[in-house]
């Protein structure tokens, strides 16, 4: 049996962006079109009575960003689209990263005033070592901004691959007056407003020269001559470079005014991919084997690349977030963690719309299923309905930055153990247990993880934390030959080891010296600088 007719509808994909660029705000406008909510949030002050659907823990909503990543599904155009908002704050890239290996490809949103900017940049090398399509959104072109042949020559540096432009904009800020749809050949005239759709613009076939010369005047021209010479200087759209990460199309509008975003919800069905093969280990013999896995077909798989505690205050649940590889799920199905050979058994499998999540009846490859449990799923882990697969390639980074973790009640040991314990398995944060025993640490990738984490021991697990600095600055896994080679080692530094969230060994580091010296001492142990689940380490060493 094949699911093909089903594969060839999804898209999936991830919308990536410096922060303030507006991307929560273009994710709501996505939904909002697709008929997927009635009515917009909103996220522009933190006293904001509405809040962005994609955003929902109580952090975010005081702050204004997103830090966790969230997954929304619509039905557009007999197309099911996944979409999965990314924090956009650079201490989350972490998080970030392991979404992008769910997707099949990103929309980059660019603020028409800043250009590329520098958390863009990390999404972008990410997406780059994936060869992960983007298609890029030029946004707030209501407002002053740059020349848009300016930023598309900064994109195309940026992002090492030629811009295709497919609409292009005329004028900008207060003579902003709309954008050209190279694809349909006709201008949509803009018009400010947050509540008009996308059938309430004006559209202006490009046969009319003289009525949009007269109407647009000096602007108009401005605009054709410029879009002939970024017209001139970019490829015709090649949709096999296109796929292949190799140049972007690229769109303008205004996300908050509604205004060209239809076009790019169409590009989204028309031009990004639809879920593609992935590559498995298949365990024969205890030896790994290589084995592509393709979309259609029957036997359901997919990996759990997110895990989120407390989604529910209510029912303190869990629920990992499978990117299916293949098969169709249906309610009831058996299903197995590779990781551990046992049963998985969710107490329910919803599907996402933001914050209402409704119970799957179907799902194919590509789509994104939520399994509510209460354990014994990681971040990584492949579930199948039975075959031997082991998908690869989600990372975990070894954090830059440690905090020892204080109880201020130590009635709550057992709370603060099930609470590190759960947010450690969510990626949230690293958590480190000394070998030797003594206080339990915390390794981030940036300072802003540190606060969500003592905020959510709080709200959700009732212990009240006081984080403490302590002398690690780094942490390496680390792997030997032998496990002689590996107990000799540990003997030699009992008060450097430490088990990470996933039971994996590391050594704790004070200064970049310590690796090197380590490593001089014993040749035969391999430091490692990530890892991917399950305790297998990759990397180079040092």
């Amino acid at each position: 049996m094949t699911y093909a007719h089903e594969t060839r509808r999804r898209r999936t994909f991830a919308i990536i962006s410096h922060p303030d660029a507006g991307k929560t705000t273009l994710t709501e406008k996505l939904l909002l079109f697709s008929g997927a909510i009635q009515i917009a949030g909103s996220v522009k002050a933190r006293k904001a009575s509405r809040h962005a659907t994609s955003d929902w823990m109580e952090i975010e909503k005081q702050r204004g960003i997103s830090v966790a990543s969230s997954v929304m599904q619509m039905l557009y155009r007999e197309h099911v689209i996944n979409l999965l908002d990314t924090p956009g704050h650079k201490d989350f890239s972490e998080d970030t990263y392991r979404v992008l290996t769910a997707v099949d490809s990103a929309l980059m949103v660019i603020d028409a005033a800043n250009g590329v900017e520098a958390q863009t940049r990390r999404l972008i090398e990410v997406c780059r070592q994936r060869d992960t399509p983007i298609i890029t959104f030029v946004n707030k072109m209501d407002r002053e901004v740059r020349d848009p042949l300016d930023i598309l020559d900064e994109v195309e540096r940026e992002l090492g691959m030629p811009c295709v432009p497919m609409t292009w904009p005329v004028g900008q800020g207060k003579s902003f007056g709309g954008i050209i749809n190279l694809r349909t050949q006709a201008m949509t005239v803009f018009d400010s407003g947050s509540e008009r759709l996308p059938q309430d613009f004006e559209t202006i076939p490009l046969t009319e020269q003289a009525q949009l010369a007269e109407r647009f005047g000096l602007e108009w021209q401005t605009a054709m001559d410029s879009m002939e010479l970024a017209t001139g200087a970019s490829p015709a759209f090649d949709e096999a470079a296109f796929l292949a990460g190799k140049q972007t199309p690229v769109f303008f509008g205004s996300g908050v005014n509604n205004f060209g975003v239809m076009e790019v919800l169409d590009a989204l069905v028309d031009l990004a991919p639809a879920p593609k093969p992935r590559t498995s280990n298949l365990l024969v013999n205890k030896q790994p084997v290589v084995k592509e896995i393709q979309p259609e077909d029957s036997a359901f798989s997919g990996v759990v690349f997110k895990v989120q505690a407390n989604m529910d205050a209510n029912h303190r649940d869990r629920i990992a977030f499978v990117r299916m590889a293949s098969g169709k799920y249906t309610p009831g199905m058996k299903l197995k963690v590779q990781r551990t050979g046992k049963e998985l058994r969710p107490t329910s499998v919803v599907t996402f719309l933001s914050q209402r999540r409704e119970a799957v009846d179907e799902a194919y490859a590509g789509d994104i299923i939520g399994f509510t449990t209460h354990g014994g799923v990681q971040l990584g882990d492949t579930i199948t309905d039975g075959a031997n697969l082991q998908f690869t390639g989600l990372p975990f980074f070894a954090p830059e930055l440690f905090m020892t973790v204080i109880l201020k009640n130590p009635l709550r040991t057992k709370q603060l153990q099930t609470g590190l314990d759960q947010l450690g398995e969510e990626g949230a944060i690293q958590v480190f247990k000394p070998e030797i025993g003594g206080p339990m640490l915390l390794g981030a990738v940036g300072q802003l993880q540190f606060e969500v984490v003592q905020h959510r021991l709080k709200a959700e697990y009732d212990c009240d934390v006081r984080l403490e600095g302590c002398q690690y600055t780094g942490a390496r896994w680390i792997t030997a030959d032998t496990p002689a080679e590996l107990r000799e080692f540990t003997n030699a530094y009992p008060q450097r080891m430490s088990l990470d969230a996933a039971g994996t060994l590391a050594y704790l580091c004070t200064s970049p010296y310590d690796v090197r010296l380590a490593q001089e001492r014993f040749p035969k142990i391999h430091f490692h600088p990530l890892r991917e689940h399950a305790g297998l380490a990759l990397g180079s060493a040092g």
